[in-house]
């Protein structure tokens, strides 16, 4: 039995149904199952030129089928145009897929993007879906992005920038480098992870020179852990840390904040980048982009951040299907 994946189209005003169309005109080797509205995905397919044959969950896809969920919005799509009024569309979607793989009903879920803006003018407090699945699943969750050169995890991650001093904490780090380390080691089948951790201040604060987090917070963390046996290595100044020299000695580079990492990873590879949420109780991968509204509906969005999110859901799937 093939495994099978929820695929939430996300926010329907923006590329992600286009998204869905696109690779449903290729063969998987998981099952795929979209949550969303029929609609959407029928205009998405028009605006795309491309065939679209919806078919019930249960049935088996060929190219150009895609098996579905049907959820309604409330109002009809607008592509660039994201609508309050189907806020509450989109987080049922979300929680629908969340229910079903702690259900066992899915061995994972892919999700497409979201708009934050419209969801919270809709009435709904969101800060993101990686935010959500974790209140949902009441566990605690570490963000990290992925593509073919490096994996970058957060320390913190949707937090105005005056925030994040205040929630770097010892207790806090160590939760997070525990949820990093053993999702290494049991997602990726990497035996004794390297992981490089980055300073918060620049040149990882020069001694004390440039902020007192690192000698105060980060350093000690890292060396309580070290002494558990995890071999962690900084904090490092992030400005040389992800040198192709130093990147390849690395498994996972820790970062302190959003921006201090993903740009980095995105410049090296955008298309292809993931956003895996690790601690779940299954896998869920995210593409790596927004929801591009000033494109959508024009047939011209780029599908491969959402193929590679299958790809790597379906892999991690397996892995946990094979223990």
């Amino acid at each position: 039995m093939s495994t099978r994946l929820a695929l939430v189209a996300g926010e329907p005003a923006g590329i992600g149904p286009e998204c869905c169309v696109r690779i449903a005109q290729q063969s998987h080797s998981a099952h795929l199952i979209a949550i969303a509205d029929p609609d959407t995905l029928c205009l998405a397919a028009e605006a795309l030129k491309l065939p679209l044959r919806l078919i019930a969950a249960d049935q088996k896809a060929e190219k150009g089928e895609l098996a579905i969920l049907p959820f309604r919005q409330k109002a009809a799509t607008v592509f660039g145009n994201a609508n309050p009024a189907n806020a509450s569309f989109v987080i049922d979607t979300l929680l629908r897929a969340a229910q079903g793989c702690l259900d066992n009903e899915f061995q994972g879920m892919v999700t497409g993007p979201v708009n934050k803006a419209s969801i919270n003018a809709g009435g709904i407090a969101y800060t993101g879906t990686t935010e959500l699945l974790a209140d949902y699943s009441h566990c605690d969750v570490v963000m990290m992005l992925a593509n073919p050169q490096m994996r970058v995890a957060l320390a913190t991650t949707h937090l105005a920038l005056r925030e994040v001093p205040d929630a770097i904490t010892v207790a806090g780090l160590k939760n997070t480098l525990a949820i990093l380390h053993r999702s290494l080691q049991t997602q990726f089948a990497i035996a004794n992870p390297r992981i490089a951790v980055l300073g918060l201040n620049p040149h990882a604060g020069e001694n004390g020179i440039l902020g007192r987090e690192e000698i105060e917070i980060i350093e000690p963390c890292l060396q309580q852990l070290r002494e558990s046996g995890m071999p962690l290595i900084g904090p490092l100044p992030a400005d040389t840390a992800f040198l192709p020299g130093k990147l390849s000695q690395f498994d996972a580079v820790l970062a302190m904040y959003h921006d201090q990492g993903l740009p980095v990873l995105k410049h090296a590879g955008f298309e292809h980048a993931v956003n895996i949420t690790l601690g779940l109780p299954y896998p869920r991968v995210a593409v790596d982009h927004g929801t591009a509204l000033e494109i959508a509906g024009k047939g011209i969005a780029d599908a491969s951040s959402l193929l590679a999110a299958v790809t790597q859901c379906t892999q991690l799937a397996n892995s946990r299907n094979a223990k």
